[in-house]
């Protein structure tokens, strides 16, 4: 018996053995597995209950035009963060804020008092000026810090507004470029770490941790700053003259879709957008507004025409009575009693609707609508913009004689003005239809270097040279000749067409005394560089036609963006010719080297503005040979014989 109870307690010591050993392994075991396998995650999740984040905002990416200058920058503007357990007298601190922000001591409390790890004092604490900073680091009050945080400047303050759009307190994008590259522009967050106990106490023994943010990358544009400056003083100047309901530009290269300048009235500040009606924000009017043309879309009949070979714009030619009957319709010519016979040039010079709706007459309906849909119309252009609106055209059921002929002189249909410069570039660029666009591409903001861009997206070619050609031809000869000479530029080659279209009001008939006027030019006019387009809404106080209020306004942009651009003037353009209304050019003469008392005497139809001292004139603005209106100006400079 004695023996087997021993071999029973052998046996029961060496099970408590192997049990215990069996322990000590799985303990081991264990200890090995969180040391060597999940110790990385244990120590993140215990970081996570003693850390305290501090958020540093990514810097969003600037906007630069095609030259690189900043349209759109950041400043810095920190954001008020609070780890409420470090506030040690809520109440005083809370009193202190609201003297500094915009915010009640009791909102301020909730704030300091609120059960988090970290606070963001939203809204009144984001987006703090220079002043509210610095206030805000000389309480030096535990728990109070500042985040590194900025907000979107812009140096060339309401220009391109429709275009960049605008961000949100958070430096979301919420319009315009900066919501359509929101993600490329945002960059991702950063943070300041340090570490704290339960208590909310710092824990200083730890060192604090340093997320570096990532900066959104920039983006580059088609955007010419120096253009955009003269398109937006020029409509600041029609704006205060004419009092419009509305006022575009554009302009384009025409030889690649790219868009230099476009702006809108009424504008905006992007900072400030929430003082204004969101119908003045959201509508970019150059992709958003349609209208009916009028005669700025002659352009694409005569184009059409030319290209089936329809006309000789020398030799053939057209008699207009002053009115023309279309299936019991009768049209009528702008010209009272009608421009009698005309060759077809003429007919473009004078803008006559009769001889247009006989050009479309002669392409007939398959062939004009067939040429209006390849140039573009009644789809969208696929301009890289919110907001595009694709027009209105006939469906095939509505289209008949009438709507035949009114479309050929741009009435009854419906464009918008991208869509009316994108195919006008068609028609002077030997017939290439381009997408236009304003994004040229996205720039590395560390490195500077271009990682992603555009170019040029050919749709189609429309037509050919030899009717291009003619086209550029005819529309020089409107602007030396016809309706577009106010915008005639001496020494330069300017090709264009004005428009005056009535607007449909709400009952669907025609307003009265109530039009858009337009007008769309180009220079050089036999190497098109720049194509401009102007159009004025409802314009007070003045005759309601393009040639009177639109052609000078392109012209005076055409003149500018010719000159900052280095485009020489050179001989070989159409003479002017002038109406008896309009006074003629005088030539400035050579002054340097006369005296300037003798010239006095007999420079009668300009005045002379002298600088400097001495008795003879040693230089001159403007050069001799250059073309002004009489009474103009001429700045001279004095000096001492040699």
């Amino acid at each position: 018996m004695r023996r087997i109870a021993a071999i029973t307690v052998k046996k029961r010591l060496i099970a408590v053995f192997l049990l215990i050993a069996l322990y000590f392994l799985i303990m081991v075991g264990r200890l090995a597995y969180v040391q060597l396998i999940s110790s990385a995650e244990i120590l993140e999740k215990a970081e996570e209950l003693w850390s305290r984040d501090i958020p540093l905002y990514a810097e969003r990416g600037k906007i630069l035009d095609r030259n690189g200058e900043v349209l759109v920058d950041n400043q810095l503007a920190p954001t008020l963060a609070v780890v409420p357990r470090q506030i040690e007298n809520p109440e005083d601190v809370a009193k202190k804020l609201a003297d500094i922000i915009p915010i009640s001591e009791e909102k301020a409390l909730e704030h300091l008092t609120k059960v988090a790890s970290v606070e963001i004092i939203h809204p009144e604490g984001r987006k703090l000026t220079e002043e509210q900073a610095t206030e805000i680091r000389m309480l030096n009050e535990p728990g109070v810090y500042l985040a590194q945080d900025s907000k979107r400047s812009y140096p060339h303050d309401e220009q391109l507004a429709h275009v960049l759009g605008f961000t949100g307190i958070d430096n979301q994008g919420l319009m315009g470029l900066e919501a359509s590259y929101d993600d490329q522009l945002s960059g991702d967050s950063g943070a300041l770490s340090f570490f704290s106990d339960a208590k909310g106490r710092r824990l200083n023994q730890l060192s604090n941790r340093y997320s570096p943010p990532e900066d959104g990358q920039h983006l580059s544009l088609t955007i010419d700053a120096e253009i955009q400056s003269i398109v937006e003083r020029e409509l600041d100047i029609a704006e205060a003259k004419y009092d419009p309901d509305g006022a575009l530009a554009i302009v384009m290269d025409p030889n690649n879709g790219e868009i230099l300048a476009m702006s809108s009235r009424p504008t905006f500040h992007p900072s400030e957008y929430q003082s204004v009606s969101p119908e003045v924000y959201n509508r970019n009017l150059p992709v958003f507004s349609t209208y009916e043309p009028g005669s700025t879309f002659k352009i694409v009949t005569l184009a059409s025409a030319l290209e089936e070979n329809l006309i000789d714009l020398d030799k053939d030619t057209y008699y207009d009575s002053g009115h023309v009957k279309v299936a019991g319709a009768r049209i009528r010519c702008w010209h009272s009693g009608g421009h009698g016979s005309q060759s077809y040039l003429e007919v473009v010079q004078n803008s006559c609707n009769p001889g247009f709706v006989n050009l479309g007459q002669m392409l007939g309906e398959e062939k004009l609508f067939s040429y209006i849909r390849e140039f573009g119309f009644g789809e969208k252009t696929g301009i890289d913009l919110q907001g595009e609106s694709k027009g209105i055209l006939f469906s095939e059921d509505q289209i008949g004689p009438v709507e035949v002929a009114t479309s050929a002189f741009g009435q009854g249909v419906s464009v918008t003005p991208i869509q009316q410069i994108t195919a006008v570039a068609a028609a002077i660029n030997g017939g290439y239809l381009y997408e236009p666009y304003v994004v040229k591409g996205l720039i590395d903001p560390v490195t500077g270097e271009e990682t992603e861009s555009r170019e040029p997206t050919l749709k189609k070619r429309v037509i050919g040279e030899e009717a291009s050609s003619e086209v550029r031809r005819a529309l020089e000869t409107v602007v030396a000749k016809g309706t577009g000479r106010g915008a005639y530029l001496d020494g330069y080659r300017v090709g264009g067409k004005t428009g005056t279209a009535q607007k449909v009001g709400p009952n669907g008939r025609y307003l009265e005394n109530n039009h858009i006027v337009s007008f769309i030019g180009f220079a050089p006019a036999d190497d098109p560089q720049y194509l401009v387009y102007i159009a004025v809404d409802n314009p007070k106080n003045t005759v309601q036609f393009g040639g009177v209020v639109s052609s000078p306004i392109g012209g005076k942009v055409l003149a500018d963006v010719l000159s900052v651009k280095g485009v020489e003037k050179r001989d070989g353009g159409l003479e002017k010719e002038y109406q008896w209304t309009e006074p003629p050019l005088v030539e400035v003469p050579g002054l340097v080297g006369e005296e300037v008392n003798d010239i006095r005497n007999f420079l009668y139809d300009l005045r002379l503005d002298v600088h400097g001292e001495g008795d003879t004139i040693i230089s001159q603005s403007p050069e001799p040979g250059e073309k002004v209106e009489s009474g103009s100006t001429i700045r001279v400079y004095l000096g001492e014989s040699d």
